[in-house]
């Protein structure tokens, strides 16, 4: 069962490792008209395995609680502005910075826990916190660019993943939910585009129409695998993983699609690398102590 488990988790994160692919083969259409097929065609797929597997009893729950959908409209709009910046920096050459937005997104999501959970941090966290700290700065420093892509990226997934911990909805129900939210805006801009004849769906290529519709699946796919591994492997064993995409993102950006990555940025990068090796780090052998305490008493 473990090793089902975390199968699927390490396959949710190579598909999401590998999304830079897709969205390059869709190059030719604007990230907009892209971030709206995104948007039609994951409340499609997510509709359809809600009918398979006949779960409709959570909108009951969403009718009775109207702050709920509140707390979803926003999460909607936290998750088109990840989308959308992610597409945009992968179709014009920033794999590189949108990686490092992955790669720092843990330590902000250790921040988001202090600020707003007040989560108590533990010295080897603070310590990583403050090496990831260095190496941003030095990045800003010394490379500049569009570390915006970076940030983000790091902050719209953490202020989703902070609002999404704590509401009472799975994740297929909740992408179902927040795909609902930005169905009407998303469906009007695409058929606008499809009356003045500059929309990309079912004109020329058909490949680019299949791929359009293939961005509900290359969505909901990869959640489905997650959630699976998720409830089936231990939370280490996630927070190991979790690098795969941004490492496959990385690798991606410099050896195939050849973008620069100079010696500065080497140096930003690998001051990163340490921070989350320590955090990392310090977590495994945290958990461990943790464990060790009840047999010891």
């Amino acid at each position: 069962m473990r090793n089902k488990g975390v199968l699927a988790a390490a396959g949710a994160y190579i598909a999401w490792g590998l999304l830079p692919v897709y969205w390059k083969a869709l190059a030719q259409v604007p990230p907009l008209e892209i971030l709206g097929h995104r948007m039609i065609w994951s409340l499609a797929v997510a509709l359809v395995l809600l009918a398979v597997r006949r779960e409709w009893h959570w909108l009951t729950q969403v009718k009775n609680r109207p702050v709920l959908l509140v707390r979803f409209v926003v999460t909607a709009l936290l998750l088109s502005v990840n989308w959308f910046t992610y597409i945009w920096a992968t179709n014009n050459g920033h794999i590189v910075e949108s990686s490092l937005g992955y790669f720092i997104n843990p330590l902000i999501n250790v921040l988001l826990g202090l600020l707003f959970l007040r989560e108590r941090l533990r010295a080897g966290q603070w310590l990583a916190i403050g090496i990831a700290l260095a190496g941003v700065s030095y990045l800003t420093l010394n490379v500049g660019g569009l570390l915006w892509i970076s940030f983000s990226l790091a902050l719209s997934f953490g202020a989703y993943g902070l609002l999404r911990k704590t509401a009472p909805l799975g994740s297929l129900q909740g992408l179902t939910l927040e795909m609902a939210v930005l169905f009407v805006p998303a469906l009007w801009y695409l058929l606008s585009l499809q009356r003045a004849g500059t929309g990309a769906f079912a004109h020329g290529d058909p490949l680019t129409t299949i791929l359009l519709v293939g961005a509900g699946i290359v969505t909901a796919g990869p959640l489905i695998l997650f959630a699976y591994g998720a409830q089936r492997v231990t939370m280490t064993t996630l927070g190991i993983l979790q690098y795969m995409a941004p490492t496959l993102q990385f690798l991606l950006g410099v050896f195939v699609y050849r973008e620069a990555f100079s010696t500065a940025r080497l140096a930003g990068f690998a001051v990163i690398w340490l921070a989350l090796a320590v955090y990392t780090g310090e977590g495994y052998l945290n958990r461990k102590r943790r464990q060790a305490q009840p047999a010891s008493g």
